[in-house]
């Protein structure tokens, strides 16, 4: 949860486009980042697949009046709001795009090829019909951030249990990366969204940091079956809550109206 979901970064930075704070250009290469190409297919009135620049001018030429995230796992439909098809697609990228305004949604296919260190990652966007409907389990602002405030706690809490917290080359390495990331600047999401959101969003990756030291770095203090099982426990609310609260930041802009000009 360090890297922004490529569902986040097309809503985000599709919001701050609807609303006149960057081009179509500055939007389109935010949303594809390191990737090398972007494309959207299936949109009413395309033959086949095209550009983004065109792809969001299109939707807010349909009608789109904004973008939201959906980050659903198995067990937990976060974000979404059906038909069952799109929600099976999207539960199986664990994430999708949901246009305000207009009855489509957009699931992203990545193709990878190359050396590892070296990957060439293409990204296709499907376009779906979805349910005008609230989404699954989408909690406000306010309530993600006392939930994320808990949940910081609580995964503090059973990291330093499992003698997981801040031990480790793997541990060290994920520290850094988060610092570093931080110390290049404020702006994780697009211009325009409250700060609030910006807040919940760091918050709610600084929660998902600790939930992928505790996994990724070995085994720590749990050196049995049980105590390995009890980790996974205990940190999958944590978990949740996170994405939840990630979330909740993405799709500040449609559940308060506009973005902040």
């Amino acid at each position: 949860m360090l890297v922004e979901p490529r569902s986040g970064l097309l809503a985000a930075w599709g919001n701050a486009l609807l609303a006149g704070l960057v081009s179509p250009d500055e939007a389109a290469l935010a949303i594809v980042g390191v990737d090398a190409v972007h494309r959207v297919d299936g949109l009413p009135g395309e033959a086949g697949p095209v550009g983004l620049t065109l792809a969001l001018g299109r939707l807010r030429g349909l009608g789109a009046t904004g973008f939201r995230v959906a980050l659903p796992v198995p067990g937990h439909p976060l974000g979404l709001s059906g038909p069952p098809d799109f929600n099976a697609r999207a539960l199986e990228a664990e994430e999708a795009v949901v246009a305000y305004g207009v009855p489509y949604g957009m699931v992203p296919e990545v193709t990878e090829a190359g050396p590892a260190g070296d990957l060439h990652v293409e990204v296709v966007w499907r376009v779906l019909p979805v349910r005008e409907a609230p989404p699954a389990d989408v909690p406000s602002l306010g309530e993600a951030e006392r939930e994320l405030a808990e949940a910081l706690r609580d995964a503090t809490a059973v990291l330093s249990r499992l003698d997981v917290a801040g031990s480790g080359p793997v541990a060290e390495a994920a520290m850094d990366a988060y610092r570093a990331r931080a110390e290049r600047g404020r702006d994780v999401l697009a211009p325009g969204y409250p700060p609030r959101a910006v807040r919940v969003l760091e918050m709610a990756q600084r929660v998902g940091l600790l939930v992928s030291v505790a996994y990724e770095n070995g085994h720590g203090g749990a050196v049995s079956a049980s105590e390995i099982a009890a980790r996974g426990e205990a940190l999958r609310p944590v978990e949740r809550v996170a994405r939840r609260a990630q979330v909740a930041a993405y799709n500040a802009y449609v559940e308060g109206g506009e973005v902040r000009r």
